[in-house]
Parts: C-alpha cells; sequence; structure tokens
C-alpha cells in the first residue's frame, strides 16, 4: 500500500477519533443531567413521604437509615432488571444512544488505523489506548443487556472520553512492525490484555462509588442512633448516591468483574511469557514490563483473596480494587514512557 494512502486512512482515522471524543462528551453531559433530575427526584419522594410521616415542618430533616435501606431496594431491583423493564429515564436512554452512536465512530476510527497499518491496530501507545478505550466501553454497552449500569454512563464515558483525548497526544505515523512483534502472541496476548482492563475499569467505577455509598451508610445510620437518643444530627446530603444500590450490592458487582478482568489478566501474563520466548529465547527476564504486570496479577489476586476474606469486605477490599486499577493506568503510562526495556514499544522515540 503506497504511503501516501495508508496516512491518508489514518487521517481519516483520528478525524473519526476526534468526532467520537465528542459524541462520548455529549453522552457525559447527558449522562450527568440524568443523575441530577434523578437524585432531585429522590429528595422530592423521600420529602413527601416525611410529609406523610411527620408533617411538613419535618420534611427533608434527616435521611434514616430505614429510608436509605428503601432507597438501595429500589435502585437493586432496577439494577437486575431486564432492558424491557427498566424504568424509562430519558436522559439516561439519550446518553446510552450517543454512546453507541460514538462507539460506532471509536470503531471505524480503530478498523481504518489496522487496515492503514496492515496489521492489528494495537502495536504501541496510541493504538493500544484507541483499542483499550474502545474495548471499555464495548464491555459497558454489553453489560447494559444484563445490569443497569447508566448511573456509571457518566464516569466510563467522561473516563473514555479523557483516555482517548490524551492518547491523542501519543499519535505516531502507521511504521512498519519491530521484529519481535511480528508474531501471533501480538494479536492474542495485546487483545486480551486489553478486554482485562475493560473490565478492570468497570470494578474500578464500582469500587469507588462503593466508598462513596459506604461513607452514605455511616452518616446515615449515626443520624439515626442520634435521633433515638433525641440528639442533633447534622442532615445526609447524598446527592446522586440516593439513586444507587447499597455499599455491599456494589461491592459484589466490582468483585464479579474483577474476577473476569483477573482471568483474562492471568491469560494475559502467561501469553506474554510463551511470546517471550519465541521472541528472546526466555519466558520470564525481569523486565521492567513484565515485572509489571506481575505485580498488577499479584494486586488482583490479593484483593480477589481479600474479597473472599470475611475480614477484608467493604472499603479496604474497595481501595484494593482501585489501587489495582491505577497500578494499570500507571504500567501503561509511565512504565510505557520512562522505563526503558525490551517492551518499549510506545513509537515516541
Amino acid at each position: 500500500m503506497p504511503a501516501t494512502e495508508a496516512l491518508s486512512l489514518d487521517d481519516v482515522s483520528l478525524l473519526l477519533v476526534w468526532t467520537a471524543i465528542v459524541i462520548y462528551a455529549l453522552a457525559f453531559v447527558a449522562y450527568a443531567v440524568d443523575l441530577a433530575r434523578r437524585s432531585d427526584q429522590a429528595v422530592k419522594a423521600q420529602d413527601a413521604r416525611a410529609r406523610e410521616l411527620v408533617g411538613a415542618g419535618a420534611a427533608g430533616a434527616r435521611e434514616t437509615a430505614g429510608q436509605l435501606r428503601a432507597q438501595e431496594e429500589a435502585a437493586a431491583a432496577e439494577l437486575d432488571a431486564r432492558p424491557g423493564k427498566r424504568a424509562r429515564y430519558l436522559w439516561a436512554r439519550i446518553g446510552t444512544a450517543l454512546t453507541w452512536l460514538g462507539f460506532g465512530f471509536h470503531v471505524a476510527a480503530d478498523v481504518l488505523r489496522g487496515i492503514a497499518a496492515e496489521r492489528v491496530p494495537w502495536a504501541n501507545m496510541y493504538e493500544f489506548a484507541l483499542t483499550g478505550t474502545m474495548l471499555i466501553v464495548a464491555v459497558y454497552l454489553g453489560v447494559l443487556f444484563r445490569y443497569d449500569l447508566r448511573f456509571l454512563g457518566a464516569f466510563i464515558t467522561g473516563l473514555v472520553a479523557v483516555l482517548l483525548g490524551g492518547a491523542t497526544l501519543y499519535h505516531v505515523d502507521v511504521v512498519p512492525l519491530m521484529d519481535p512483534l511480528k508474531s501471533v502472541w501480538l494479536v492474542i496476548h495485546v487483545f486480551v490484555a486489553s478486554l482485562s482492563t475493560a473490565f478492570f475499569a468497570l470494578a474500578f467505577a464500582l469500587s469507588v462509588l462503593q466508598l462513596f455509598q459506604a461513607h452514605r451508610e455511616t452518616r446515615a445510620r449515626a443520624a439515626q442512633a442520634a435521633a433515638v437518643d433525641g440528639a442533633a444530627a447534622r442532615p445526609v446530603r447524598s446527592g446522586f448516591l440516593r439513586i444507587l444500590p447499597s455499599a455491599d450490592a456494589l461491592e459484589s458487582l466490582a468483585y464479579r468483574f474483577a474476577i473476569i478482568g483477573f482471568i483474562f489478566w492471568t491469560f494475559t501474563l502467561i501469553a506474554g511469557s510463551i511470546w517471550a520466548n519465541d521472541a528472546w529465547g526466555r519466558y520470564w527476564g525481569f523486565d521492567t514490563k513484565e515485572v509489571w504486570t506481575f505485580v498488577i496479577w499479584v494486586l488482583y489476586a490479593g484483593y480477589i483473596h481479600a474479597r473472599a476474606t470475611r475480614g477484608w469486605r467493604g472499603v479496604r477490599s474497595a481501595w484494593l480494587s482501585i489501587i489495582g486499577f491505577a497500578t494499570v493506568i500507571f504500567n501503561f503510562t509511565i512504565v510505557n514512557q520512562f522505563f526503558k526495556g525490551l517492551h518499549a514499544y510506545s513509537g515516541l522515540e
């Protein structure tokens, strides 16, 4: 393929990337409006119930533990509802439709980059980010067929828009593959690593919300105890957390996604060792990238073990999930750019 034609296809791909970023940003706005509107509706419903029970003067004074449980049970029912049975929130539907549209442009950009390069489009940092963020959105949209995670929509689309925008800073022209990358393991190893990262991203988002929800539940219980004792208590102002399931439900869902991601990451580690033996004649060499891949595996293994151990559920296990994903991002950004080794394929040199 002539270089000019490849460059032309790459230019179109980059234009599609920016189109996808704009659409994801619009989806973020729609999802954010949905969270705000649904939160306001929850507040009005709570105030109405309070008026019925104790009169208008006590409306909205504080959120009791009983009210909190009722809200979380309703949110849990929506979480498990099938697509046809879910509440038809207008702005959430707009956000999801925009996410699908942005995903379409995103896929087209990725495919065109691959056609331009005449190979799979994940051989450097830019291409890995392009494919990795595409898989994050793909996993999110796929999960929506089973769980109503539209409350994560603002987080996911915002995260992808930022990561994809940052990826354009690493954009490089299409170049031939380095010899060690000319292997079928490039297709397998990197794709599975990207898919694993997508599931870790969902687990990370749910763990962050779990921390906020756990803090809210603690304050609600304290307010309830103060009310029983007749003492004054600060009102519990929950914002969009009113429409989320309980911290335990969020933790359980994050755990499921982390397990799936961990399985894929385990395969990534094994496939990488096989590829290393084919390329360099050894399965393990303590290269920086290899070490950090193993560190990530150990962190998520620890998280899964800690979650299965009764004393490490709740806030502590959530922090392990968050630290694990932070390590994934560190491995992709800092390690790729500033640590030299056999895996220095950022394409920025």
